[in-house]
């Protein structure tokens, strides 16, 4: 049998599910703001898990692929406890910007404190009322404004428990990334909660394969811990490869970019990605890759100065393994497929 969740002065029941707004400072118009929280407490007990977007507020895709999770059937089945918080930067959503009104990153603000700057103050909410109260948990994100990023798990190999995560969720890509002082995935860290950052898509954009591939990994990953049934039937897919580094290619001189390279394309060193030209085109470069690898982030603005970052290339040792699996993941997610986790949920154009 389950158990009642405890949060905040909610005490929510077996097999119940309810929608909590959680207090945030006001704006200076005296109009109240509130962090809103779903809770789905299973049947059964479980594991804990939040699912949390729009930590940046203009990184809008974690929240649509939250409003599909919430929607699906199969959480009747549930056993533990799912918490999602599609919009954790309230402030920067309401704004479509990626920062607080004070210009904070707020994903640099963790685990903030409960008498610091309105980020800080945040970030300890976040922390007190969702994270101290999970065993696991899946952060949402997408690339900067102006730059679209090949869905791709970020987590810290090392960690076993990371590891046969992020091998659930099912993207082909999965990046080595380093804990970051201030980043939700440090302080998590330091509770000693396993966490995996899912990154894919543009800000202020919604990307349907994105979002398609984020719901599928999420419920894989719910299956991987208990939290859902096994699949019936196992179908076949290819096993993720882990890039170890990346790297930034960087534009060699300012100017209008004409791109030749497209997200997940595989580029061998000495390649030309891209050609930047003035105006005039009087003085043309290409843009070369230093080495062979994977494109899995780059900027859609054409207008770059020099030395700006043009394209993210992780490196592999297996690369005709990987670019054959991102193959199969680009057929299995495209809207063009019909294949949808929510059938009725028809595709974003």
């Amino acid at each position: 049998m389950g158990e009642a969740f405890q949060i905040g002065t909610h005490q929510i029941a077996p097999g119940k599910r309810i929608t909590l707004d959680f207090t945030v400072p006001q704006l200076y118009t005296h109009t109240a703001v509130s962090m809103p929280v779903q809770v789905i407490n299973g049947k059964r007990s479980g594991p804990k898990l939040f699912i949390s977007a729009a930590i940046h507020g203009d990184e809008i895709n974690g929240i649509e692929i939250i409003r599909r999770l919430v929607g699906l059937r199969i959480l009747q089945r549930l056993r533990g406890t799912l918490l999602a918080v599609p919009v954790v930067n309230v402030y920067g959503f309401v704004n479509q910007s990626r920062y607080l009104p004070d210009r904070r990153d707020l994903n640099r603000s963790f685990p903030g404190s409960k008498t610091g700057s309105l980020a800080a103050r945040l970030a300890h909410l976040f922390m007190e009322e969702i994270v101290a109260r999970c065993t696991h948990g899946i952060d949402l994100h997408t690339a900067a404004i102006h730059r679209d990023n090949l869905p791709q798990i970020r987590t810290l190999v090392d960690n076993p428990e990371t590891k046969r995560l992020a091998h659930a969720f099912g993207s082909p890509v999965i990046l080595n990334s380093d804990l970051r002082d201030g980043s939700l995935r440090h302080a998590v860290a330091d509770f000693g909660i396993p966490v995996l950052v899912y990154e894919a898509g543009e800000a202020l954009r919604f990307n349907e394969f994105a979002i398609r591939a984020g719901v599928s990994g999420i419920i894989s990953v719910m299956r991987e811990l208990g939290m859902l049934p096994p699949r019936q039937r196992k179908t076949p897919r290819a096993e993720p490869v882990v890039a170890r580094s990346s790297n930034w290619v960087r534009a060699p001189q300012s100017g209008i970019l004409r791109s030749l390279t497209a997200l997940g394309n595989h580029v061998k060193k000495g390649d030309t990605m891209a050609m930047l030209a003035d105006p005039f085109g009087e003085k043309t470069e290409a843009v070369i890759a230093p080495f062979s690898g994977i494109v899995v982030g780059r900027t859609n603005l054409p207008l770059v100065h020099e030395g700006e970052a043009l394209y993210h290339l992780a490196r592999f040792g297996q690369l005709k393994t990987v670019a054959e699996a991102l193959e199969a993941f680009q057929q299995k997610y495209s809207p063009d497929n019909g294949m949808a986790v929510h059938p009725e949920e028809p595709p974003i154009i």
